[in-house]
């Protein structure tokens, strides 16, 4: 007598996987709420809101009481992968699982669009009883999304891709999955505003009408005008910010590691800085020293009777605002660099008889050029992409980054001007992206291999060792003031005017009492210092495991389109955070992706913005890495996520702990990219410290910086203090005679 056929006897634990997923994309169907609730999930009261809620049902009530058939595709789709788990294992159940997942993912963003999409006029489809624009995507159509895109996977794993490794195959889709969302989309979608009219229709005439005009492109500065277009503004400013810090921070890195001088100690305190500082604070520290109440100005006036004037802002204050803040991110790549050519190298010329100088002009200098070029990308990029010095010290200079801001909170609200302005910003970072690759070329820059190198590296010239220290000192004593200056500023009452030592900025930033219900935080600035902690918090674990994740499948896997999917887990480096910030609000104020005015729009921000940093401490870790330990754990029959998470994890731990601290402290700090998503429930500290600039009120401003200065030199400190730092077996420098 045959045995009856359960679903638990007929699914091998090859299938097991499959299964999973469509059961757990089939919950999300049923138990949670289809659409976006607007006060979250848990507001939700009751089973009744699940069930007879309008838009806080889930889908299958969605179908059975408010009549929107159009939903049971996802379901029918789910249903068929559950049927093709009781297959074995085989091509043609690939087939039917592609079809299942991709299909039924293809036909929910379909339906999201073209019924979500609306703009309040009637809908593209028939939708017969439903209103004209329904709400956005909820938990329930993110759970059912999430599984089709697995299930879809799954089936291209079965087909022989990836070699057949289910695992493999989900990462490389979802990941993908998450940079078309997260990055191609929004970016596409704001861009593409540029070339819409008024009305909303394609038109080249009016992009061409709001990017050639006088103020984006004007040259009349170079006939004795008063101003150039912002364009030429940016551009200039970034050329000059790229290269002037690039040259500081080689300085400075050639002194720290190829020196004994005394300086070493302060460029070792200096160099987390801007790191764990808001871009912005250099910029109020100029200002308490160069500004109409700063101590120059009133210098030059009780000396000289030269009255107070606002000569320092404008492009050079901003110019040097930037130096500042990135000049020590530059050395801390530099310093990397620097570190890593090998001393057999530079013995070996010496050997041959060529002295300091030719060897470090023509060995030492030739392999440090890969770490020069992407000293002056970052630098670069930062500048175009810096927001907060050019609105704090900018005055009448206009640069992209601050015009597309004002294009849309201005007055006059238009997303086309911000898009147009988007498109040459980016242009500008991805020309620069193309120029440093196409001057690097394909050629290897390789110093540090896997035998010992026990070689002293090679002193600096004497000649180039004096030019450095004599351009860096100065610039480092005069860093330390500024610093001290921005520091200083909240303890007094008021500057220029009243130096009295006061503790009152902080007591109205952060004061807190005992009452007759405990603890009392009565501080204006409590509320966006929790906000931060918590958004960046949530981001900073999602940062380091996408990224990691996505090292590891370049790192450790070949396949179809793997250049395309590099570039879009980099992508984000190469937009600048002004350009993201605008893509977000104009591409998920409206459904099907509906989260402008949510904390999570804020955290996909962070996330995505910080990724490349992710992908790239992975992608160094994992080439550390011999191959063999993986393929030892797979010939032991452990699973491929078995061998990520037991063996390559723990292998991996600087690279994660890096990750995380980078991706939170960023996250702390950055401005330009959520400038435009803050609302006043998920104001950040930033845009409170930029808000209470712009009312002058520099007291609170200084003491919240300050706060947040310390509470990131903690953080920094602890991961310096728990990863410690790089060892190659080298020994120390020589001593100069």
């Amino acid at each position: 007598m045959a045995r009856p056929m359960n679903l638990k006897t007929s699914i091998s634990n090859h299938n097991r996987p499959i299964a999973v997923w469509a059961l757990f994309g089939l919950a999300g169907f049923v138990l949670l709420p289809w659409h976006a609730t607007p006060d979250g999930l848990f507001a939700l009261r009751g089973l009744g809101e699940l069930i007879g809620g309008h838009d806080t049902s889930s889908a299958l009530a969605q179908v059975l009481l408010h009549h929107r058939p159009w939903l049971l595709g996802a379901a029918a789709a789910l249903a068929l992968a559950l049927v093709c788990a009781m297959r074995a294992p085989s091509r043609t159940q690939g087939r039917w699982l592609m079809a299942a997942g991709f299909g039924g993912a293809a036909w929910l963003m379909l339906q999201g669009f073209m019924i979500g999409g609306g703009a309040g006029g009637a809908p593209p489809i028939d939708t017969g009883a439903m209103r004209p624009v329904q709400p956005g995507f909820g938990w329930g159509a993110t759970f059912v999304l999430a599984a089709l895109l697995v299930l879809g996977a799954f089936g291209i794993a079965r087909r022989g891709a990836f070699r057949g490794d289910l695992f493999v195959a989900s990462v490389v889709v979802c990941s993908g999955g998450l940079l078309l969302t997260f990055v191609a989309y929004p970016v596409l979608s704001a861009l593409s505003g540029a070339f819409l009219d008024d009305t909303g229709r394609f038109s080249l005439q009016a992009a061409w009408n709001r990017v050639g005009t006088e103020r984006i492109w004007g040259v009349s500065c170079l006939a004795g005008g008063t101003r150039c277009g912002v364009a030429w503004n940016t551009l200039l400013l970034a050329l000059l910010t790229g290269a002037g810090t690039t040259i500081l921070g080689t300085l400075m890195a050639l002194i720290e590691d190829r020196s004994h001088s005394r300086w070493r100690r302060v460029l070792r305190v200096l160099a987390p800085l801007p790191i764990i500082t808001p871009p912005f604070v250099v910029g109020l520290g100029l200002i308490l020293l160069f500004g109409r109440a700063g101590l120059v100005n009133q210098f030059l006036e009780w000396a000289f009777g030269i009255p107070p004037g606002r000569w320092f802002y404008g492009a050079f204050g901003v110019w040097l605002a930037q130096m500042f803040a990135f000049t020590p991110i530059a050395f801390m790549i530099m310093r990397g660099v620097v570190q890593g050519v090998s001393p057999s190298l530079e013995e070996a010329s010496l050997t041959l008889r060529a002295d300091a100088s030719r060897t470090f002009w023509q060995v030492t200098f030739p392999l440090i050029r890969p770490g020069l070029a992407n000293a002056f990308l970052v630098g670069f990029i930062e500048s175009i992409a810096d927001f907060g010095n050019p609105i704090v010290v900018g005055g009448q200079f206009s640069v992209l980054s601050t015009e597309i801001f004002f294009a849309i909170v201005g007055a006059q609200y238009d997303q086309g001007r911000a898009a147009t302005l988007a498109w040459i910003l980016t242009l500008f970072a991805l020309g620069v992206f193309a120029l440093q690759r196409g001057l690097l070329g394909r050629r290897q820059y390789t110093t540090v291999s896997g035998k010992g190198d026990a070689g002293v590296p090679m002193p600096l010239p004497a000649r180039l060792r004096r030019v450095a220290l004599a351009v860096a000192v100065p610039w480092l004593v005069f860093t330390l003031v500024v610093y001290l200056f921005a520091f200083s500023g909240g303890f007094v009452k008021t500057w220029g005017r009243d130096y009295t030592v006061t503790l009152a900025h902080f007591q109205t930033a952060f004061g807190f009492a005992w009452g007759a219900d405990g603890w009392r935080f009565d501080g204006v600035a409590w509320q966006s210092l929790w906000n931060t902690v918590r958004l960046a918090a949530a981001a900073a674990p999602m940062t380091a495991a996408v990224g990691l994740l996505i090292a590891w499948v370049l790192a450790r896997t070949q396949f179809r389109g793997q250049g395309l999917f590099e570039f879009s887990a980099l992508l984000a480096f190469a937009i600048p955070g002004t350009v993201l910030g605008v893509s977000y609000i104009l591409a998920f104020n409206v459904p099907p992706f509906e989260l402008t005015g949510t904390g999570l729009i804020i955290v996909m921000c962070f996330m995505f913005r910080n990724l490349p940093v992710g992908v790239r401490a992975g992608a160094a870790a994992f080439k550390q890495l011999d191959k063999s330990l993986d393929e030892a754990s797979l010939m032991l029959k452990a699973s491929t996520a078995r061998t990520l998470w037991s063996v390559v994890l723990p292998l991996l731990k600087p690279a994660v702990v890096a990750s995380l601290v980078y991706s939170f402290v960023r996250s702390m700090t950055t401005v330009s990219a959520v400038i435009f998503l803050v609302t006043a429930e998920t104001e950040l500290a930033t845009t409170f410290i930029i808000g209470r600039v712009g009312q002058g009120d520099y007291g609170v401003a200084l003491a919240y910086s300050t706060v947040l200065i310390v509470l990131m030199a903690a953080a920094t400190a602890l991961i310096q203090w728990v990863v410690g730092d790089r060892q190659l077996g080298r020994r120390g420098v020589a001593v100069t005679p």
